[in-house]
């Protein structure tokens, strides 16, 4: 029986990440109290998202349990938030009696979408085709490793005829640096299905990046979080994308320190989507009309490619904020249409491909007519 590969995400997992609630929370309340004694310069992400919503709520309740120092809070407005979620915010410092500090970004969206390119399908995707972009270099080269008997030495030849280039020539080729094959990792082009063959049919007339996110959100954080001890995020491993892959300085993923000296704390990341249920109701959380009234199941820089429901969503909040819809579509549009445009090509790559195996499968041999066999 094939042995199931398990990342260290899991297999190092700490023993509470398999607890059910109310026990889970206990230990969590347990750690954050811990945390915050022994660096309690901290400061805290608050998006006006549902993790976030029980994150304050654990960190509050703590606080309040244990006499313990008071948090930071730190908005980040992107630019393309709702007024919902803004609106959230604003109720949420009142519920408990904290600031929660608003910032915006140097750069902002539109410039940034503008001068970088706009996300497509996935950050991991987005930073590879982006590269690909930028070095020019042909699909075609993945087909040559594919044909290629010593795999090893083609990705050789490749790194020598494309010098600079690895990450692309992996991304392209779904190999490691080895030459080794690599299909089913997320850091390589085919892990979104058919997605070489449809770059290489209909190749993007927009600019692809997902620079946005960097210049709006990540910078202007490592700005405002540089001066503390200890950065505490809601990031849940249920989420899946980068935040479910593992880091090389990382593998429990719950508190960790950084190369700059400082601590980051994660409490919510073995929190699973029924335990963030359960908590809700028991303390009665009211999250944001995004998802109470919009009946979104999850919000950030509102239209963001990167989801898949992006224009479904974009849909549930027009009614309510129709300019800001309006918005996300002249910035975004283009994504959205490459990706309707991949989404109907995968769904006819797949049935043609299941009628090919149907006709295989149904052509008739000599074995279905015995009496006529010599």
């Amino acid at each position: 029986m094939k042995e199931t590969y398990k990342s260290k995400v899991y297999t190092e997992r700490p023993d509470y990440a398999d607890f059910d609630a109310p026990a889970k929370f206990q230990a969590i309340e347990s750690i954050i109290a811990k945390r915050l004694r022994e660096h309690p310069k901290a400061i805290c992400s608050y998006s006006g998202g549902s993790d976030s919503d029980i994150l304050i709520d654990l960190i509050e309740r703590v606080r309040m349990i244990f006499s313990l120092p008071s948090v930071e809070y730190a908005f980040f407005n992107t630019g393309l938030e709702m007024r919902a979620t803004k609106n959230h915010v604003k109720e949420i410092a009142k519920k408990y009696g904290v600031k929660i500090e608003a910032h915006r970004p140097k750069t902002g969206i539109v410039t940034a979408s503008r001068k970088y390119g706009i996300p497509f399908v996935s950050k991991i995707m987005s930073a590879g085709l982006e590269e690909w972009q930028k070095k020019g270099i042909p699909l075609s080269i993945s087909k040559e490793y594919e044909e290629a008997k010593d795999k090893a030495a083609k990705r050789q030849e490749l790194k020598e005829r494309y010098p600079k280039c690895e990450s692309v020539i992996n991304f392209l080729c779904c190999c490691n640096s080895e030459g080794e094959p690599r299909p089913k990792i997320q850091l390589v082009i085919n892990s979104s299905k058919y997605m070489r063959d449809f770059i290489d049919e209909y190749p993007p007339d927009f600019q692809i990046s997902a620079k946005c996110c960097d210049y709006c959100k990540k910078q202007v954080a490592h700005d405002v979080q540089k001066d503390f001890d200890m950065i505490i995020t809601g990031e849940r491993r249920d989420e899946g994308g980068m935040r479910s892959v593992p880091r090389k300085d990382n593998t429990a993923l719950c508190f960790t320190e950084t190369s700059e000296g400082q601590y980051r704390l994660r409490p919510l990341y073995y929190v699973s989507d029924a335990d963030k249920a359960w908590y809700k109701e028991y303390y009665g959380i009211r999250y944001s009309d995004a998802y109470e009234v919009y009946g979104l199941t999850r919000t950030g820089c509102c239209g963001c490619p990167i989801s898949y429901k992006a224009v479904e969503d974009l849909e549930m909040i027009r009614p309510h904020e129709p300019n800001l819809v309006k918005a996300a579509w002249n910035i975004f549009g283009k994504s959205y249409e490459y990706r309707a445009k991949y989404n109907r090509y995968k769904a006819d790559r797949f049935m043609a491909e299941r009628e090919r195996k149907r006709n295989v499968e149904g052509q008739m041999s000599f074995e279905d007519f015995p009496e006529v066999m010599p």
